[in-house]
């Protein structure tokens, strides 16, 4: 059923008119052109549309806009500041994380929230925190590298 849903998203406000089912992500994509979470498995499981909401690592494809309200949503869009990548985005680029660049939206959201509840997290930790992220190009040493970088300069 159609109806007007007002989203808090990287601090602003925003109101978007959909269905209530409509996923999170295709409001965030094709309603606010946030292009940071991408569309991979549609099932949850892959990790690449990952948002924060309330600082919790959530899927956003199988997250209807209701469910949502006026919690506080972030998007990798939102972890920079007027365009300039924050330390965990800057760590990425340094350690050259992403090769095909599919996970790095879903491996940054979900390492921002362990560095935001752990600030100096072992490699077992990184690990554990970004096992439900996949993959599919072998970087998974250089991400490891990259939240461990980050967690240093923080």
């Amino acid at each position: 059923m159609p109806g007007t849903f007002q989203l808090n998203v990287n601090g602003s406000r925003a109101t978007v008119k959909c269905d209530g089912n409509t996923p999170l992500l295709y409001v965030l994509r094709n309603d606010l052109a946030l292009n940071g979470p991408l569309f991979g498995c549609g099932l949850g499981q892959c990790g690449a549309c990952t948002v924060l909401i309330n600082g919790k690592p959530t899927r956003s494809c199988v997250t209807p806009i209701r469910s949502v309200g006026r919690l506080a949503i972030v998007t990798l869009d939102g972890l920079a500041n007027n365009g300039t990548p924050n330390s965990l985005q800057r760590a990425f680029i340094e350690a050259q994380a992403a090769q095909c660049g599919y996970c790095t939206n879903g491996m940054i959201m979900t390492a921002k929230a362990l560095l935001d509840r752990e600030k100096s997290p072992t490699e077992a930790a990184i690990k554990r925190a970004l096992a439900g992220n996949l993959c599919r190009c072998g970087s998974h040493n250089r991400i490891v590298q990259a939240v461990r970088r980050a967690s240093v300069q923080s």
